[in-house]
């Protein structure tokens, strides 16, 4: 990880724990597109997993029915604390500890015995297709992509049909007649 993405993961974690602790879907979300954008420059593994993580966090906190349950508080607690620790390590420049504390916050639901715990690990695996999506939308190879984020190219391709991000026609060109009268008023005076 080069030095100045790690400084704005550090920033960014901080963020999103702010965001985390308010509530605020929009800007978990938000941080969380920025940060693909530059994983998608990079291929940085560390920033793919950052950003699904505040991603899949943001998908969780909007489901009002997850908070019934009586293991939702730690989940919750223990979300907060590992984004804050994962920013702490990283400015420590502690690499193998930041990943943990990322791999902690998907873990906490290991240990329900409720649907929380289902449904948690649900909502990571569609976030990390999600991401998958976008860094394939940013230019990043198709195989490459389901590399990085550790899915397969079916599970790729099917959400990609779905959202229709591979339907963009990227060599649409203005029409042949339209440029010749174009190239005509640029030498007429």
């Amino acid at each position: 990880m080069i030095e100045k993405e790690r400084d704005h993961i550090v920033k960014l974690l901080t963020k999103a724990q702010r965001a985390l602790r308010n509530k605020n879907t929009i800007v978990l979300k938000t941080l969380s597109d920025r940060t693909i954008h530059t994983a998608s420059i990079y291929k940085d593994i560390d920033s793919i997993v950052v950003a699904t993580t505040i991603y899949a966090l943001s998908k969780i906190i909007e489901r009002e029915k997850y908070k019934e349950y009586k293991e939702w508080p730690s989940f919750y607690n223990l979300a907060i604390k590992n984004l804050g620790l994962a920013a702490q390590n990283l400015k420590q420049n502690k690499i193998r500890q930041f990943r943990q504390r990322l791999v902690d916050i998907r873990k906490t639901a290991n240990n329900f015995s409720s649907n929380l715990k289902g449904y948690i690990k649900e909502v990571f695996e569609k976030a990390a297709i999600n991401k998958a999506s976008r860094l394939y939308e940013h230019g990043v190879s198709f195989s490459e992509t389901s590399d990085l984020l550790g899915i397969s190219q079916w599970e790729l391709a099917e959400y990609i049909g779905k959202t229709g991000i591979g339907d963009v026609n990227l060599g649409v060109t203005v029409p042949i007649k339209q440029r010749i009268n174009f190239t005509k008023k640029l030498f007429e005076k």
